[in-house]
């Protein structure tokens, strides 16, 4: 829950910020803005290198993981191996010149949303699992699980990224034509002890659905101080623009944030975004929640 702070607690709680959880972390705490527009943005690019796609109708020949056609598993290799040594060029190959994606990319926009991010991280790599697949005529559709891992220095201080992307996609002619994402969670972490965290969130609500958003911390705080925020964010094309994104850290009166959302008419899918920092490092994690409209 938030909290409000009158303004001798505010200025005693930066005194708590700058004396006790800064001290070894300021320099690396400036950019924290930036480290989490990385957060919000960056894993959306890194999940359409080799997720995606919408549902179609008349699918047949369901097949099971084991029967993966070998068209489909060597154009998956492909596509992680470019993705690992940023290879736009290779990676962009891989996709029509028609595509599109539930987020609103394209073929140009995702190239220039890749190209940041990779700027970003000095070393990344990406794993596909085929979960199902089905043929619609010539074409394959096939539903993937996507495990990206990557490293991004900053102030001389490693960040940890680990995410993981569910989704579909549709392949003709060994091109990715369409795109959806189906589920995505995402963390960044720094320092040598940062927060373990659990993460209660549904993947889908329906409009006019209330859910709850529980970010709790595995480990007892005991007499440690912990700083945290939790915010939302619509999910569309504007995603990938790395803006800033403002968020105001609390001082957390128990182990976690606990909050109660509900979505709303014409709502978009949710970015549902956390950040929690103590004395020994920093957890930011963002969760992807679909809306679906109401039957």
């Amino acid at each position: 829950m938030a909290i409000e702070f009158d303004s001798n607690n505010f200025y005693k709680l930066k005194m708590i910020i700058s004396q006790i959880i800064f001290r070894s972390q300021s320099k690396f705490l400036i950019q924290f803005q930036k480290l989490s527009v990385t957060l919000l943005s960056s894993l959306l690019m890194g999940l359409t290198v080799s997720s995606g796609i919408v549902l179609f109708p008349n699918l047949t020949l369901a097949q099971a993981q084991d029967k993966t056609p070998d068209e489909l598993t060597k154009i998956l290799k492909k596509i992680d191996r470019a993705a690992s040594r940023q290879d736009l060029d290779d990676v962009i190959d891989f996709y029509s010149n028609d595509f599109t994606n539930s987020d609103g990319l394209n073929r140009e926009s995702l190239a220039e949303a890749l190209s940041k991010f990779w700027q970003l991280y000095q070393s990344v790599e990406y794993r596909t699992k085929v979960k199902s697949w089905e043929t619609d005529g010539d074409a394959i559709v096939a539903e993937t699980v996507t495990y990206i891992t990557g490293v991004q220095e900053m102030n001389n201080r490693n960040i940890t990224l680990k995410s993981t992307i569910t989704s579909k996609q549709r392949y003709e002619d060994q091109k990715i034509v369409e795109q959806e994402i189906l589920a995505e969670r995402n963390q960044l972490t720094s320092g040598k002890n940062p927060p373990t965290i659990n993460i209660n969130l549904p993947v889908e609500v329906e409009v006019g659905e209330k859910y709850n958003f529980d970010v709790i911390v595995a480990e007892p705080l005991g007499e440690q101080i912990m700083l945290g925020a939790a915010w939302e964010e619509p999910i569309n094309e504007n995603s990938y623009n790395f803006e800033s994104t403002n968020f105001k850290l609390e001082l957390l009166p128990s182990g976690g944030i606990f909050k109660i959302g509900e979505v709303t008419e014409n709502s978009q899918d949710k970015w549902l975004s956390t950040v929690l920092m103590r004395k020994g490092g920093i957890t930011i994690s963002t969760h992807r929640l679909r809306v679906l409209d109401k039957f």
